[in-house]
């Protein structure tokens, strides 16, 4: 076959995807965070017995980067922004960098180009030095404004 070889791609490049297909991805990602955020507005994270304790709490009495997610989610979706910031702040700034990164994502999908997220051992010292930091503040008794 010409054009064709067992070990090579075809001559033609095949036919790009359509947009619908392209965004089908971030489309089911959003389906899923929306429902996940759905849940925790309807199931009131505040009471008592709807969800687990931390298991890092519960053996040490240590609020971990993630202690008050939960709480902070209910109070984001319900508009309470300082409440959620209150819960958790490193959650806060977790649901905004990711409709950012959803946002930037989508446009590109829509352009017909790939996304794709590299973070370097520079970007995840960093993430990780901050999720400690936040850590140890709000397990000290200065940070007590950081307890969920």
């Amino acid at each position: 076959m010409q054009g064709v070889n067992a070990d090579s791609r075809p001559a033609t490049p095949p036919a790009t995807e359509s947009t619908a297909a392209r965004l089908a991805v971030p489309a089911g990602v959003l389906a899923a965070v929306a429902g996940a955020f759905a849940y925790v507005g309807t199931v009131d994270p505040y009471r008592p017995g709807h969800y687990p304790v931390c298991p890092l709490y519960r053996l040490t009495g240590l609020y971990c980067p993630g202690c008050g997610g939960l709480r902070s989610a209910h109070s984001f979706i319900h508009g309470d922004l300082l409440a959620a910031l209150q819960a958790n702040a490193l959650a806060v700034v977790g649901y905004l960098g990711f409709a950012v990164l959803w946002t930037v994502w989508v446009v590109r999908a829509v352009r017909g180009r790939p996304f794709r997220l590299e973070l370097g051992s520079r970007q995840l010292w960093v993430l990780g030095t901050l999720s400690l930091v936040f850590t140890v503040v709000r397990n000290l008794p200065f940070g007590g404004w950081l307890h969920p």
